[in-house]
Protein backbone atom coordinates (compact mmCIF):
# COMPACT_ATOMS: atom_id res chain seq x y z
CA UNK A 1 0.00 0.00 0.00
CA UNK A 2 2.78 2.55 0.82
CA UNK A 3 4.56 1.75 -2.35
CA UNK A 4 1.45 3.21 -4.33
CA UNK A 5 1.00 6.35 -2.27
CA UNK A 6 3.35 9.46 -4.06
CA UNK A 7 3.65 11.52 -1.60
CA UNK A 8 6.66 10.41 1.45
CA UNK A 9 4.18 10.83 4.18
CA UNK A 10 6.68 11.44 6.47
CA UNK A 11 5.30 12.72 10.03
CA UNK A 12 1.83 12.19 8.94
CA UNK A 13 1.85 8.46 9.28
CA UNK A 14 2.71 5.65 12.25
CA UNK A 15 4.57 2.60 11.27
CA UNK A 16 4.36 -0.49 13.84
CA UNK A 17 6.33 -3.34 13.11
CA UNK A 18 3.95 -6.35 14.03
CA UNK A 19 5.38 -10.35 14.20
CA UNK A 20 4.16 -13.20 15.76
CA UNK A 21 1.86 -13.85 18.78
CA UNK A 22 3.74 -13.14 21.66
CA UNK A 23 4.01 -15.79 24.69
CA UNK A 24 2.04 -12.91 26.44
CA UNK A 25 -0.49 -12.73 24.28
CA UNK A 26 -0.79 -16.63 23.64
CA UNK A 27 -1.84 -16.67 27.38
CA UNK A 28 -3.68 -13.44 27.58
CA UNK A 29 -1.45 -11.54 30.00
CA UNK A 30 -1.33 -7.91 29.86
CA UNK A 31 2.28 -7.76 27.90
CA UNK A 32 5.47 -5.48 28.83
CA UNK A 33 8.85 -4.58 27.83
CA UNK A 34 11.50 -6.88 28.84
CA UNK A 35 13.72 -5.80 31.57
CA UNK A 36 16.04 -7.44 34.31
CA UNK A 37 15.27 -4.76 36.93
CA UNK A 38 14.25 -7.11 40.09
CA UNK A 39 11.20 -5.43 41.59
CA UNK A 40 9.39 -5.64 38.23
CA UNK A 41 10.25 -9.53 37.38
CA UNK A 42 8.81 -9.98 40.91
CA UNK A 43 6.12 -8.15 40.35
CA UNK A 44 5.57 -10.33 36.84
CA UNK A 45 5.74 -13.56 38.92
CA UNK A 46 1.90 -13.10 39.85
CA UNK A 47 0.96 -12.62 35.93
CA UNK A 48 2.73 -15.02 33.60
CA UNK A 49 2.05 -18.52 33.16
CA UNK A 50 4.28 -21.23 33.77
CA UNK A 51 5.65 -23.48 31.23
CA UNK A 52 7.65 -27.24 31.63
CA UNK A 53 10.04 -28.28 29.00
CA UNK A 54 7.36 -30.04 27.25
CA UNK A 55 5.27 -27.15 27.34
CA UNK A 56 8.09 -24.79 26.04
CA UNK A 57 9.13 -26.95 23.08
CA UNK A 58 5.81 -27.46 22.14
CA UNK A 59 5.21 -23.92 21.76
CA UNK A 60 8.53 -23.39 20.23
CA UNK A 61 7.69 -26.51 17.77
CA UNK A 62 4.25 -24.55 16.75
CA UNK A 63 5.49 -21.09 16.45
CA UNK A 64 3.58 -17.86 16.55
CA UNK A 65 1.26 -18.04 13.62
CA UNK A 66 -1.83 -16.26 14.75
CA UNK A 67 -4.27 -18.79 12.52
CA UNK A 68 -2.41 -21.79 14.71
CA UNK A 69 -3.88 -20.52 17.76
CA UNK A 70 -7.29 -19.21 16.34
CA UNK A 71 -7.89 -22.69 15.27
CA UNK A 72 -6.57 -25.87 16.68
CA UNK A 73 -7.47 -28.17 13.89
CA UNK A 74 -5.18 -26.65 11.72
CA UNK A 75 -2.60 -29.05 10.42
CA UNK A 76 0.48 -27.42 10.93
CA UNK A 77 3.20 -29.02 8.31
CA UNK A 78 -0.13 -27.88 5.60
CA UNK A 79 0.28 -24.64 7.57
CA UNK A 80 3.93 -23.98 7.03
CA UNK A 81 3.75 -25.35 3.47
CA UNK A 82 1.45 -23.26 2.39
CA UNK A 83 2.78 -20.10 4.23
CA UNK A 84 6.85 -20.68 2.46
CA UNK A 85 5.09 -21.37 -0.92
CA UNK A 86 3.07 -18.32 -0.61
CA UNK A 87 6.00 -16.26 -0.16
CA UNK A 88 8.00 -17.06 -2.49
CA UNK A 89 5.49 -16.80 -5.17
CA UNK A 90 4.59 -13.57 -3.91
CA UNK A 91 5.91 -11.13 -1.02
CA UNK A 92 9.46 -12.13 -2.64
CA UNK A 93 8.48 -11.22 -6.09
CA UNK A 94 7.39 -8.04 -4.32
CA UNK A 95 10.18 -7.38 -2.50
CA UNK A 96 13.15 -7.82 -5.34
CA UNK A 97 13.38 -10.06 -8.88
CA UNK A 98 14.20 -13.51 -7.38
CA UNK A 99 14.69 -15.84 -10.54
CA UNK A 100 15.22 -18.99 -8.85
CA UNK A 101 12.89 -19.98 -5.90
CA UNK A 102 13.96 -23.15 -5.16
CA UNK A 103 17.33 -21.45 -4.94
CA UNK A 104 15.83 -19.13 -2.24
CA UNK A 105 13.95 -21.57 -0.81
CA UNK A 106 17.37 -23.53 -0.23
CA UNK A 107 19.40 -20.28 1.18
CA UNK A 108 16.32 -20.13 3.51
CA UNK A 109 17.03 -23.84 4.80
CA UNK A 110 20.61 -22.46 5.29
CA UNK A 111 20.13 -19.65 7.00
CA UNK A 112 17.47 -21.20 9.50
CA UNK A 113 20.31 -23.65 9.98
CA UNK A 114 22.34 -21.03 11.19
CA UNK A 115 19.92 -19.24 13.65
CA UNK A 116 21.35 -18.11 16.91
CA UNK A 117 24.90 -17.85 15.27
CA UNK A 118 27.28 -15.08 13.90
CA UNK A 119 26.75 -14.39 10.32
CA UNK A 120 29.57 -14.76 7.92
CA UNK A 121 28.37 -14.36 4.11
CA UNK A 122 31.13 -16.28 2.52
CA UNK A 123 30.09 -19.53 4.58
CA UNK A 124 26.68 -18.56 3.64
CA UNK A 125 27.56 -18.16 0.00
CA UNK A 126 29.25 -21.57 -0.42
CA UNK A 127 26.72 -23.44 1.35
CA UNK A 128 24.23 -22.66 -0.93
CA UNK A 129 26.39 -22.12 -4.27
CA UNK A 130 25.74 -18.05 -4.62
CA UNK A 131 28.06 -15.37 -4.71
CA UNK A 132 28.62 -13.58 -1.30
CA UNK A 133 26.59 -10.38 -2.73
CA UNK A 134 23.49 -12.41 -3.42
CA UNK A 135 23.69 -13.85 0.08
CA UNK A 136 23.78 -10.05 1.52
CA UNK A 137 20.79 -9.18 -0.40
CA UNK A 138 18.84 -12.40 -0.25
CA UNK A 139 19.32 -11.84 3.81
CA UNK A 140 18.25 -8.34 3.55
CA UNK A 141 15.12 -9.56 2.07
CA UNK A 142 14.28 -12.23 5.10
CA UNK A 143 15.13 -9.10 7.40
CA UNK A 144 12.70 -6.67 5.27
CA UNK A 145 9.81 -9.45 5.56
CA UNK A 146 10.60 -9.63 9.08
CA UNK A 147 11.55 -13.65 8.98
CA UNK A 148 14.64 -12.95 10.67
CA UNK A 149 16.31 -10.51 12.76
CA UNK A 150 20.19 -9.51 12.57
CA UNK A 151 21.34 -8.36 15.83
CA UNK A 152 24.39 -5.84 15.85
CA UNK A 153 27.70 -6.29 18.06
CA UNK A 154 27.78 -3.91 20.83
CA UNK A 155 31.11 -1.86 20.24
CA UNK A 156 32.66 0.92 22.07
CA UNK A 157 36.12 2.41 22.31
CA UNK A 158 36.91 0.50 25.53
CA UNK A 159 36.15 -3.08 23.96
CA UNK A 160 38.88 -2.83 21.01
CA UNK A 161 38.52 -6.73 20.73
CA UNK A 162 35.09 -7.20 19.54
CA UNK A 163 33.89 -8.79 16.25
CA UNK A 164 31.92 -7.12 13.97
CA UNK A 165 30.21 -9.76 12.88
CA UNK A 166 26.10 -9.66 13.14
CA UNK A 167 24.11 -12.28 15.02
CA UNK A 168 20.86 -14.11 13.16
CA UNK A 169 17.87 -14.99 14.81
CA UNK A 170 14.66 -16.91 13.35
CA UNK A 171 12.18 -14.84 14.44
CA UNK A 172 9.57 -17.51 14.27
CA UNK A 173 10.93 -20.48 15.76
CA UNK A 174 7.67 -22.71 14.21
CA UNK A 175 8.74 -21.67 10.41
CA UNK A 176 12.28 -22.65 11.43
CA UNK A 177 11.74 -26.25 12.64
CA UNK A 178 9.46 -26.27 9.48
CA UNK A 179 12.56 -25.50 7.24
CA UNK A 180 15.05 -27.87 9.18
CA UNK A 181 12.52 -31.00 9.01
CA UNK A 182 12.08 -31.45 12.66
CA UNK A 183 8.70 -33.85 12.94
CA UNK A 184 7.42 -33.19 16.03
CA UNK A 185 8.58 -31.36 19.47
CA UNK A 186 9.88 -34.55 21.45
CA UNK A 187 12.49 -34.85 18.74
CA UNK A 188 13.40 -30.55 18.81
CA UNK A 189 14.13 -30.49 22.18
CA UNK A 190 16.45 -33.43 21.96
CA UNK A 191 18.25 -32.64 19.31
CA UNK A 192 21.59 -30.93 18.77
CA UNK A 193 19.61 -27.83 18.20
CA UNK A 194 17.77 -27.44 20.93
CA UNK A 195 19.88 -24.71 22.60
CA UNK A 196 19.80 -22.46 19.44
CA UNK A 197 16.42 -22.65 19.51
CA UNK A 198 15.75 -21.87 22.65
CA UNK A 199 17.82 -18.85 22.53
CA UNK A 200 16.16 -17.68 19.19
CA UNK A 201 12.65 -18.18 20.95
CA UNK A 202 14.20 -16.01 23.83
CA UNK A 203 15.66 -13.23 21.46
CA UNK A 204 12.26 -13.26 20.01
CA UNK A 205 10.48 -12.43 22.89
CA UNK A 206 12.20 -9.90 24.25
CA UNK A 207 12.41 -8.35 20.75
CA UNK A 208 8.29 -8.43 20.42
CA UNK A 209 8.50 -7.45 23.70
CA UNK A 210 10.00 -3.90 22.99
CA UNK A 211 7.84 -4.02 19.39
CA UNK A 212 3.98 -4.43 21.03
CA UNK A 213 5.39 -1.36 23.07
CA UNK A 214 5.80 0.96 19.69
CA UNK A 215 9.86 0.84 21.08
CA UNK A 216 12.43 -0.12 18.40
CA UNK A 217 14.53 -2.92 20.39
CA UNK A 218 18.18 -1.78 21.72
CA UNK A 219 19.23 -5.04 21.64
CA UNK A 220 22.46 -5.76 21.03
CA UNK A 221 25.37 -8.89 21.53
CA UNK A 222 28.70 -9.37 22.32
CA UNK A 223 31.67 -11.42 21.16
CA UNK A 224 35.59 -10.90 21.20
CA UNK A 225 38.31 -12.71 19.53
CA UNK A 226 39.17 -14.71 22.75
CA UNK A 227 35.62 -15.81 22.30
CA UNK A 228 34.12 -14.41 25.45
CA UNK A 229 30.06 -14.02 24.62
CA UNK A 230 26.94 -12.62 26.17
CA UNK A 231 24.11 -13.76 24.19
CA UNK A 232 22.15 -10.52 24.42
CA UNK A 233 22.99 -6.73 25.99
CA UNK A 234 20.03 -3.80 25.96
CA UNK A 235 21.27 -0.89 25.96
CA UNK A 236 19.16 2.00 27.66
CA UNK A 237 19.51 5.11 28.93
CA UNK A 238 23.13 5.33 29.23
CA UNK A 239 23.37 1.79 30.96
CA UNK A 240 24.04 -1.88 29.47
CA UNK A 241 22.27 -5.04 31.09
CA UNK A 242 23.96 -8.26 29.95
CA UNK A 243 21.82 -11.01 29.51
CA UNK A 244 22.63 -14.99 29.03
CA UNK A 245 20.50 -17.80 27.73
CA UNK A 246 21.24 -21.14 29.06
CA UNK A 247 18.44 -24.28 28.82
CA UNK A 248 19.48 -25.65 32.00
CA UNK A 249 17.14 -25.65 34.92
CA UNK A 250 20.45 -24.62 37.16
CA UNK A 251 22.98 -22.98 35.15
CA UNK A 252 25.49 -22.48 38.08
CA UNK A 253 27.16 -19.34 38.57
CA UNK A 254 29.69 -19.59 35.53
CA UNK A 255 27.13 -18.24 33.26
CA UNK A 256 27.47 -15.26 34.26
CA UNK A 257 31.26 -15.28 34.04
CA UNK A 258 31.73 -12.92 31.18
CA UNK A 259 29.69 -10.20 32.58
CA UNK A 260 32.86 -8.71 33.83
CA UNK A 261 34.61 -8.21 29.97
CA UNK A 262 31.89 -4.66 30.06
CA UNK A 263 33.95 -3.24 33.19
CA UNK A 264 36.01 -1.15 31.45
CA UNK A 265 33.14 1.07 30.31
CA UNK A 266 32.72 2.27 33.67
CA UNK A 267 36.24 3.41 34.64
CA UNK A 268 37.35 4.97 31.00
CA UNK A 269 39.88 7.40 32.34
CA UNK A 270 41.77 4.33 33.25
CA UNK A 271 41.83 3.10 29.31
CA UNK A 272 42.88 6.97 28.28
CA UNK A 273 38.83 7.39 27.42
CA UNK A 274 37.15 10.31 28.47
CA UNK A 275 35.23 10.76 31.59
CA UNK A 276 31.91 11.35 29.40
CA UNK A 277 32.14 8.28 28.37
CA UNK A 278 31.24 6.64 31.48
CA UNK A 279 28.97 4.06 31.48
CA UNK A 280 26.39 1.82 33.65
CA UNK A 281 26.08 -1.63 34.12
CA UNK A 282 22.45 -2.63 35.51
CA UNK A 283 21.27 -5.62 36.54
CA UNK A 284 21.90 -8.88 34.70
CA UNK A 285 19.58 -11.93 34.13
CA UNK A 286 20.38 -15.59 33.22
CA UNK A 287 16.86 -16.40 30.78
CA UNK A 288 16.75 -20.48 32.11
CA UNK A 289 14.34 -23.22 32.69
CA UNK A 290 15.08 -22.40 36.33
CA UNK A 291 11.20 -22.67 38.17
CA UNK A 292 11.34 -19.13 40.11
CA UNK A 293 12.90 -16.06 40.57
CA UNK A 294 16.29 -16.45 42.08
CA UNK A 295 19.04 -14.02 43.07
CA UNK A 296 22.63 -15.23 41.82
CA UNK A 297 24.66 -12.07 43.36
CA UNK A 298 23.94 -8.52 44.42
CA UNK A 299 23.04 -7.38 40.50
CA UNK A 300 22.33 -10.57 38.38
CA UNK A 301 19.45 -13.48 38.91
CA UNK A 302 17.84 -16.89 37.77
CA UNK A 303 14.74 -16.07 35.47
CA UNK A 304 12.57 -18.54 34.01
CA UNK A 305 12.12 -18.32 30.44
CA UNK A 306 8.22 -18.21 31.08
CA UNK A 307 8.32 -14.94 33.18
CA UNK A 308 9.94 -13.31 30.08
Amino acid sequence: MMQNVSESLAGRVGVINMLGLSTSEIDAVSSEVFTTDSERLMKRIEKAKKLDLNDLYTRIFKGSMPKLYADDNVDLEMYYRSYIDSYLKRDIKDLTQVADEMAFYNFMTVIAARTAKPVVYAEIASECGISSPTAKKWLSILMSSHIIALVQPYYNNLLKRVTKMPLLHFLDTGLCAHLLKWGNPEALERGAMSGAFFESYVFSEIYKSYLNAGKEPPIYYYRDKDKKEIDLIIYENGALYPIEVKKSASPGKDAIKHFSVLEPITEPEKFGELSQTKMKIGNGAVVCMANDLLPIDAKNWYVPVWMI
